[in-house]
């Protein structure tokens, strides 16, 4: 069984980042570019995707997403820097 879940982040133009879920990556990311996404990205395109994780089940997904929201800035960019590093 295939698994479809996804945490990401987006940086918006203002530099902002935002972090979400979802179990179509890339539907999710029609969305936003649509402003049917999240209210927060809304007007605040073009948008990068600097990070992606794959997990087997939704709840570890969530899980991971809320430990990502807790995170300060500096951390954030701080895993995002390392993702994209390797």
């Amino acid at each position: 069984m295939t698994s479809n879940h996804f945490v990401y982040i987006l940086k918006c133009k203002d530099g902002s980042l935002y972090t979400g879920y979802t179990n179509n990556l890339e539907r999710r990311l029609k969305m936003h570019l649509s402003c049917k996404g999240a209210k927060f990205t809304r007007g605040r395109g073009p948008f990068t995707m600097v990070y992606s994780k794959q997990f087997a089940t939704k709840k570890e997904a969530m899980k991971f997403e809320y430990k990502i929201k807790r995170l300060k800035r500096k951390e954030k960019e701080m895993m995002v820097n390392s993702y994209q590093e390797g």
